[in-house]
C-alpha cells in the first residue's frame, strides 16, 4: 500500500496593509518637515548667539555701559508696560468673555488691530495723539505734562503693541471656565471678587500664563514704534532693540551681534524659567494628588 505523504503547510506571509505603510510615510514625512521647519526657527539664533560667543563680543558687551544702560532700561520699561497690561487688560478681557453687548465685535477688532498694524504705524500714531501737535498734545502741554521722546513714551509704545497679546489670551482662557462651577460657588456664598481670584484666575491660568509671557516678549523686542515715538536717547529711551539697531546702522557689526545675542538670552531666561515654574505646579498638584 503505498504512503501518502502530506507536506507540512508552507506558513502564509504576513502582508501589511497598504494604508498602513502609506500612514507610516505620511508620518515620518510630517516628522521630517517638521525637523526642518524646527531647525529653519532655530539656527539662526544659535548662530547669532554662537558668533557673539566665539568671538568674544558678548563678554566685552556685558562690560559695556552703553548696552547694561540699555538693558537695564528694557527690564525696567518691560516690567512696568507688563504691570499696566494686566492692570487694564484684565478687565477687558473679562467684559469681553462674559458678556455680549451691540458694538462688542468692533471692540474686540480694536483691540486686535496693533497686532497686525507695522510698528512704525504704532509709533505714528500715538505721536499724532499724544505728541506735541498731535490730539491730545495741546492739553498735556497745559498741565506740563510731555510724553512723546521720553521713558515714558518707551512705556506706552510698548503696552500699545503687545497688551492685545495678553488680552487675546485672557478673554480665551476665561471664556473656557465652566460656569457652573462660578455659579456653585455663589451658592457658597464667595463674593464676585473672590470668585475671580480663587476661582476663574487658576482655572484660567494655563492662558493667563502664556498672555504674560507673549506680552513680555514682545515689548521687550518692540523696536519700530519706540523709536518712532519715543526716539533713540541713549540712557532715557534707547532700549535693547535700539542699541542692536543703532550699532549696525554706525557699522559695528559685532556691537550690534552681542547685543542681540545678550537680547536673545534674557528672552530666553524668562522662557525657562516660565517653563520651569509650570511644571514645577504640575507636579505639586500631582503630588497633592
Amino acid at each position: 500500500m503505498a504512503r501518502l505523504t502530506v507536506a507540512a503547510p508552507i506558513p502564509a506571509t504576513r502582508e501589511v496593509p497598504a494604508s498602513r505603510g502609506r500612514a507610516s510615510w505620511g508620518s515620518r514625512s510630517v516628522v521630517a518637515l517638521a525637523g526642518l521647519f524646527g531647525l529653519f526657527l532655530g539656527l539662526p539664533v544659535v548662530a547669532l548667539v554662537a558668533r557673539a560667543v566665539v568671538d568674544g563680543s558678548l563678554a566685552r558687551a556685558l562690560t559695556a555701559q552703553v548696552v547694561l544702560s540699555a538693558l537695564a532700561l528694557s527690564l525696567a520699561t518691560t516690567a512696568i508696560s507688563l504691570v499696566l497690561t494686566v492692570a487694564f487688560g484684565l478687565p477687558l478681557a473679562l467684559v469681553l468673555a462674559r458678556r455680549r453687548f451691540r458694538g462688542s465685535g468692533w471692540v474686540e477688532a480694536i483691540v486686535d488691530l496693533p497686532i497686525v498694524l507695522p510698528p512704525a504705524v504704532a509709533g505714528l500714531a500715538l505721536l499724532l495723539l499724544l505728541g506735541r501737535r498731535g490730539l491730545l498734545g495741546g492739553p498735556l502741554e497745559a498741565l506740563g505734562i510731555e510724553i512723546p521722546f521720553t521713558t515714558l513714551a518707551v512705556i506706552l509704545a510698548q503696552v500699545f503693541v503687545s497688551a492685545p497679546y495678553f488680552v487675546r489670551s485672557a478673554r480665551t482662557g476665561i471664556a473656557a471656565v465652566d460656569r457652573e462651577i462660578e455659579d456653585a460657588a455663589r451658592v457658597d456664598g464667595a463674593s464676585e471678587l473672590a470668585l475671580f481670584r480663587h476661582v476663574t484666575v487658576p482655572l484660567a491660568g494655563a492662558a493667563l500664563s502664556a498672555g504674560l509671557v507673549m506680552t513680555w516678549a514682545r515689548a521687550l523686542g518692540e523696536f519700530g514704534a519706540t523709536i518712532m515715538f519715543a526716539g533713540n536717547l541713549a540712557g532715557r529711551t534707547q532700549t535693547l532693540p535700539l542699541v542692536v539697531y543703532g550699532e549696525f546702522q554706525g557699522g559695528d557689526l559685532d556691537g550690534s551681534i552681542a547685543a542681540a545675542a545678550i537680547l536673545v538670552l534674557a528672552a530666553l531666561g524668562v522662557l525657562v524659567a516660565v517653563r520651569a515654574l509650570h511644571w514645577g505646579r504640575v507636579l505639586d498638584v500631582r503630588s497633592l494628588g
